[in-house]
């Protein structure tokens, strides 16, 4: 029997992010992963970073590496009709700005820092199983190798993801799932080529959305909107850099650098929020709970903003016998949670092609654009969501 305070299953951002947070605050953890190290740190994932979840990294002392090797961006572009408008982030935002540092580069550092100060990480626990969430003596069994284990603690953060086991373990009739599937996907490549542009460019096009993003000098991710149900096989590079020099031309003749694909896939959009991100002893945080389009680049962020809320309530009950954080857990995560929904629904209707849209909503569409890159109100309620609105809680 392994005893500690906190469970915390899964090893991504959130996870690994709770279980430092706790080790700051004297309380302890264990962290169970069915994956191993070496998959989770070559995961490679998108990370627009918020000037909050930038900030918090490095008070913790977690920014060394992202600040050397990250990409800080004061605006974005927004592309249609061919022309490009910029949104000058920082001057919206009173110098508030986003840092390009990818997802699996944000786990390396988390899980170098747990291991640093002594965390409990179990990497390839497999068939991962919660008990007495309704009680006062939670369980979590699991499998690791041919043998079995069980963790007793008083709590357990569910931070395995969209199809972990924590969700599931609620009961359906205490949760409320809200959903919605939208009908295209995004096809990413990742190449071997410079940056085509300084800053991210959001596309409007006929044909569909497109972005254009920086990871490194020598490495860029692109994608443009697809059939979700397409064939990854079905794209040869030539077909695709045509796709991408159609969607992202000017008037001007700008074309994007071309090299070497070295990956491919296509990523499914949707939306999900789980209600209440709490049962019992069990609270949900990062994908677990909500799922957002990656349009506004709101997924790491938010699992951010939840484990930070969730430290502080565990602080308060753990270490000082406070209930009312822990209580109101839920409430507080899903008020930033239903506006980053918002955000990264309005920016995904904004920029892509439905097959329903007729042209009265196409006009609609461009109208909006040229107002949010007309009107400093329009454009500053698009850059303080995109750069992160202040933390709900301590």
């Amino acid at each position: 029997m392994i005893r500690t305070q906190v469970g915390i299953v899964g090893a991504g951002p959130a996870g690994l992010l709770l279980s430092h947070l706790l080790h700051l605050r004297g309380i302890e953890s264990i962290v169970l992963e069915a994956r191993t190290r070496a998959e989770i740190e070559s995961t490679v994932r998108a990370g627009v970073l918020e000037q909050g979840t930038v900030d918090l990294l490095d008070e913790l002392g977690l920014g060394e590496r992202m600040r050397r090797e990250g990409s800080l961006h004061h605006g974005i572009e927004l592309r249609f009709a061919r022309r490009s408008h910029r949104i000058d982030l920082a001057a919206l935002t009173g110098g508030r700005a986003i840092m390009l540092y990818a997802q699996h580069e944000v786990i390396k550092d988390l899980v170098h820092a747990r291991l640093r100060d002594g965390g409990r990480l179990v990497f390839g626990a497999r068939d991962v199983a919660l008990h007495g969430i309704d009680g006062d003596a939670p369980r979590i069994r699991y499998q690791q190798g041919d043998t079995g284990e069980e963790v007793a603690c008083e709590y357990i953060a569910g931070c395995d993801g969209f199809h972990g086991v924590s969700r599931a373990t609620m009961p359906e009739a205490v949760r409320t799932d809200y959903t919605r599937t939208y009908p295209f996907g995004w096809f990413g490549i990742l190449t071997e080529a410079p940056p085509s542009s300084p800053e991210l460019v959001y596309t409007h096009h006929d044909r569909g959305f497109a972005l254009v993003s920086t990871r490194s000098p020598t490495l860029q991710r692109m994608y443009f909107q697809c059939n979700p149900h397409d064939r990854v096989e079905a794209w040869d590079d030539a077909r695709i850099w045509a796709e991408l020099r159609l969607r992202l031309e000017t008037v001007d003749g700008w074309a994007p650098q071309e090299g070497r694909i070295v990956q491919k896939g296509i990523v499914a959009m949707r939306s999900f929020v789980c209600e209440p991100m709490q049962h019992g002893r069990l609270f949900l945080a990062g994908d677990a709970a909500h799922i957002v389009p990656p349009t506004g680049a709101k997924g790491l962020n938010l699992a951010v903003a939840d484990v930070r809320v969730l430290a502080h309530a565990l602080e308060e009950r753990l270490a000082h016998g406070r209930d009312e954080a822990l209580r109101t857990y839920s409430a507080t995560a899903l008020r930033r949670v239903w506006k980053a929904q918002r955000f990264s629904w309005w920016m995904t209707s904004l920029l892509h092609q439905f097959d329903s849209d007729n042209l009265y909503q196409k006009r609609l569409q461009l109208a909006e654009l040229d107002y949010v890159t007309s009107s400093r109100a329009a454009a500053t309620a698009l850059a303080e969501n995109y750069v992160g609105l202040p933390f709900d809680g301590p």
